[in-house]
């Protein structure tokens, strides 16, 4: 099927981030959350990220003016109902995203194609909640969307070719890359990335290095952009023990037990770089570490 207007659930930075990448794309974008203040803020981002686009010369004035013209916002749910693909970006809970499904349900097209931004939730399971397991499927963009090349794209047991293809194609007209992964538990790269963060705080947990010792060894060592804990600040603790615990839980493996530092962090409110604190205390003019 031909994809044209795409909705999105949820504005915050994942969803400003896929819309800004879609609208850019050429679809009509329709982008909801439940607070008017949130898509407000999601507008500016995208103003803001499209406007860095055009001082580095990357598109121009009047591209960035069709984008920002190709979006609109509703704080309505069943109005994306209209829409010929919609991608759930809301928090990492399976109860959230089950609700919104649930909700939005009745008022969808017989043809629209229903996905989750999900980074480690069971595709099969969320589509087994809906009218339409064969169109569901699993759509993980990385972040930030509008830099990130990668997305990765995640077939339930019921996900029909039709459904995978018309996928496949939004992410080639993207621009994007396409790594078509097995549904199981945190799919490819958070299977691979999150167990490595969490064995960087088991090491700082256990005293073998400090914050910055840590981050420097992978930088310097491994000649990774960035540090481990840097980067579960940059993502946020809490999605990164919700990440553990599901493959924790799917996958039965002790290997994956969530380090015990990392959930005291996140029970403090520590979050990383969206509360200000995390491995790093964020509320000067340089990042500190906090341990």
């Amino acid at each position: 099927m031909d994809v044209r207007t795409v909705g999105i659930v949820g504005a915050g930075q994942m969803g400003n981030g896929i819309a800004h990448v879609m609208s850019l794309a050429g679809y009509d974008v329709l982008l909801n959350d439940v607070s008017d203040e949130a898509l407000k803020t999601a507008m500016t981002v995208i103003d803001r990220n499209l406007e860095r686009q055009v001082s580095r010369e990357k598109i121009s004035a009047d591209e960035k003016a069709a984008a920002m013209g190709r979006i609109l916002t509703t704080p309505t749910l069943s109005e994306l109902g209209r829409t010929d693909l919609v991608i759930e970006a809301a928090t990492e809970r399976e109860t959230v995203k089950q609700a919104i499904f649930e909700d939005l349900l009745p008022h969808l097209q017989p043809h629209t194609i229903l996905t989750s931004n999900t980074s480690s939730i069971s595709i099969t399971r969320l589509a087994s909640r809906t009218d339409r397991p064969e169109k569901f499927m699993g759509f993980h963009f990385m972040n930030p969307v509008p830099v990130m090349q990668l997305v990765e794209l995640i077939r339930g047991i019921a996900t029909d070719s039709e459904t995978f293809e018309a996928c496949k194609a939004v992410v080639a007209n993207l621009g994007k890359t396409a790594a078509t992964a097995e549904d199981f538990p945190a799919f490819i790269v958070n299977r691979i990335l999150m167990p490595m963060i969490n064995e960087a705080v088991y090491t700082l947990y256990e005293g073998v290095g400090s914050v910055m010792s840590i981050d420097s060894s992978m930088k310097l060592g491994a000649n990774h952009p960035m540090g481990p804990l840097e980067l579960a600040d940059f993502i946020g603790l809490d999605t990164c023990l919700a990440i553990m615990n599901v493959l924790h839980d799917g996958l039965a493996d002790t290997k994956y037990r969530p380090c015990p530092l990392l959930t005291k962090y996140v029970e403090a409110g520590w979050l990383g770089r969206k509360t200000k604190r995390g491995f790093y205390d964020y509320r000067g003019d340089t990042p500190v570490p906090t341990r």
